[in-house]
């Protein structure tokens, strides 16, 4: 079901020009560049203490967006300042992964609720929600290609599609693509962390029980394990939450280990290679990845941690090229 909010169709471009590329798709993000006048980045971002941070989203700018586990609430952060405001109230459910587009538009995955909502990144604004299904969910990440934002099912071997129209205009309701051929649905959390093939024909979907990275093809749902192979012999990505592809390079956060999977991939996203890790000491349970200016930031959901009002929450910033080989 699609509900559409009053008011303006898409916000304006904010008003720096990308310093990282979001593109409509394939969904892979540019070489992150040195920002102009460089200045030192902070390496820890403060967020608002009682936030359970779980989803970010960079492209514009120097602004990251965060979903709260708490009450759905979206926090906008510069990442140069660190200083950051609540930009939309949220609906008193989760707000997981998130991904905004050049139009300004953030796509949220609702978790539990089985929702997803699109939201003016600027004003905060409610664009469109949708009941994506009413069975036991969790609605866990999205990834936005040139004609569709998809969204993974944690608990439902499906994808969740919202095909978007002519110069990026939302649909009535969204679409269901039923997850087949390799795709093995286990007790526990499946489907994790999604993204576009390096070719943007595909799309790469992790396991998170299973360890399994699949290729999907998009039109039939239909799975194939993706070849892995890795220096030490252990190329599973059990514990694999968020996901970000960068050229050929899928980093892949591995949540409850403070792990940054780094995989090399073929074109198509069939073969791939794990050639290192990341990991820091300002991990604390780090949920998904997105990059700006040359690094890449993880927020810590902290899921060990009693998740109290007070408790403490930031984002970390690594830097991608110090990742050890395996």
């Amino acid at each position: 079901m699609f509900r559409r909010r009053p008011g303006r169709a898409a916000a304006p471009a904010l008003a720096a020009a990308a310093l990282v590329a979001v593109t409509a798709a394939p969904a892979t993000v540019a070489a992150p560049a040195t920002p102009p006048h460089h200045r030192t980045l902070p390496d820890r971002v403060e967020l608002p203490d009682g936030f359970l941070p779980e989803g970010i989203a960079t492209g514009l700018g120097p602004w990251a967006w965060f979903g709260s586990r708490a009450d759905g609430d979206i926090y906008r952060a510069n990442l140069v300042t660190g200083e950051g405001e609540v930009v939309s109230e949220g609906p008193g459910t989760p707000s997981v992964g998130l991904k905004v587009d050049r139009r300004g538009r953030l796509f949220v995955a609702g978790g539990p609720s089985g929702s997803a909502r699109v939201v003016d990144a600027r004003s905060g604004e409610v664009l469109a929600d949708y009941a994506l299904t009413t069975a036991a969910s969790f609605v866990n990440d999205v990834v936005l290609t040139r004609d569709a934002a998809w969204f993974t099912d944690s608990q439902q071997a499906v994808l969740y599609r919202l095909p978007l129209g002519r110069h990026g205009s939302l649909p009535e309701s969204a679409e269901t693509v039923p997850l087949s051929g390799a795709w093995e649905q286990v007790e526990g959390f499946n489907a994790n962390g999604i993204a576009a093939t390096p070719d943007g024909r595909g799309l790469l979907v992790v396991n998170s029980t299973t360890g399994a990275l699949h290729r999907v093809d998009p039109a039939t749902g239909e799975t194939t394990v993706v070849d892995l192979a890795s220096r030490d012999g252990d190329a599973s990505l059990t514990n694999g939450d968020g996901m970000l592809l960068v050229g050929r390079t899928l980093y892949v956060v591995r949540n409850q280990l403070n792990l940054v999977a780094v995989v090399r991939l073929d074109r198509s996203g069939t073969r791939g290679t794990v050639t290192g890790e990341l990991t820091d000491e300002g991990f604390d349970v780090p949920t998904t990845v997105a990059a700006f200016a040359g690094g890449l930031y993880l927020p810590n959901a902290r899921f060990t941690t009693p998740q109290e009002p007070t408790t403490e929450f930031w984002v970390t910033r690594v830097e991608p090229r110090q990742h050890h080989g395996r």
